[in-house]
């Protein structure tokens, strides 16, 4: 794709207004393209994982967790953030383990996602694990989800269906669907 520059914004002045355990809100002062300046404010974070653990019966694995902003238990793919100076491939590994106790002998790079580009610089990678192996979740502390498994095309029915409204979900089933258009 390429690059326009004419729709450039330049950072003049960062400032950090807030900082929590895995993400900081800044305010930046910008010069626009026309060169009159404005104001950006975003959300400043490490990153994530997202994993489709697909076992041999083409279940896919799955939690439901109660999301505190939207007030609501929303089923999703199991993901988690990155520690720092973590590679995305181990955060998946680390995190599939640790909420659903699965492992996964294999694991396919699907994409990446940007998924609040307007107010958040967070950077999700999708994995595909298969061969996976069944052990024991160990949850960090307060941290409270159930996993389930069910049919992948029972769970895309619920995805085309508006049954399923969480972004970082929705964006790994398409990376899903374009790997599996690829590799017919």
């Amino acid at each position: 794709m390429k690059i326009k520059k004419n729709l450039i914004e330049k950072t003049i002045e960062s400032k950090e207004i807030f900082r929590g355990n895995f993400m900081r809100v800044m305010c930046d002062t910008i010069e626009l393209p026309n060169g009159k300046h404005s104001m950006r404010e975003y959300i400043k974070h490490s990153g994530a994982s997202c994993i489709i653990a697909l076992t041999k019966n083409n279940e896919i694995i799955l939690e439901y967790q109660y999301r505190y902003p939207v007030g609501k238990v929303m089923l999703e793919l199991p993901a988690g953030k990155l520690e720092p100076q973590e590679l995305p491939l181990i955060c998946a590994k680390r995190e599939l383990e640790e909420e659903t106790g699965y492992t996964a002998k294999n694991w396919i790079e699907l994409g990446t996602c940007l998924p609040c580009i307007g107010y958040s610089t967070e950077k999700i990678v999708y994995f595909l694990a298969t061969e996976l192996t069944q052990g024991s979740a160990n949850l960090d502390d307060g941290e409270f989800l159930e996993t389930i498994s069910m049919p992948l095309d029972e769970f895309m029915l619920m995805v085309y269906n508006g049954e399923v409204t969480d972004s970082k979900t929705l964006s790994g089933m398409i990376l899903y669907l374009g790997y599996l258009h690829k590799n017919k």
